[in-house]
């Protein structure tokens, strides 16, 4: 990782993604509403925020255009956006061909509450001060 600080908040925030693959596989909707609002979440983050999914897709243009990389960590944020668009689209997809649970939009939203309870006792715990 690029800036060492955010390492520890990167790690515990993978956590969130390898339980949503490995539940999402299951057929869980608890994890299908985790991956969708962990994904919707970051990526309003970064469009209202800081702006850095726009700040990395400018750098990786001029990066297309000098060959040389100024901020390589602002210029991989973009990645994670694409990953998560990604993300939203295969939940609601494997959400709406779960059609034997009659309860499946309680638990995908209770698996979306679940998700953003614990991101934000990562962010509280692990961010950089």
């Amino acid at each position: 990782m690029a800036v060492p600080e955010l390492r520890p908040l990167h790690f515990l925030q993978a956590l969130i993604y390898v339980a949503v693959v490995i539940l999402a596989r299951r057929s869980n909707v608890f994890a299908l509403g985790a991956g969708f609002t962990i994904a919707v979440a970051w990526n309003c983050l970064e469009f209202f925020g800081p702006h850095l999914m726009q700040a990395g897709g400018v750098i990786f243009w001029s990066f297309l255009h000098t060959g040389q990389v100024q901020h390589l960590e602002t210029m991989m944020v973009p990645i994670g956006g694409i990953g998560h668009f990604i993300l939203i689209v295969a939940c609601l997809r494997e959400l709406f061909h779960q059609t034997t649970d009659t309860k499946r939009w309680w638990k995908f939203i209770a698996g979306g509450v679940l998700v953003l309870g614990y991101f934000a006792l990562i962010v509280t715990l692990a961010r950089p001060r």
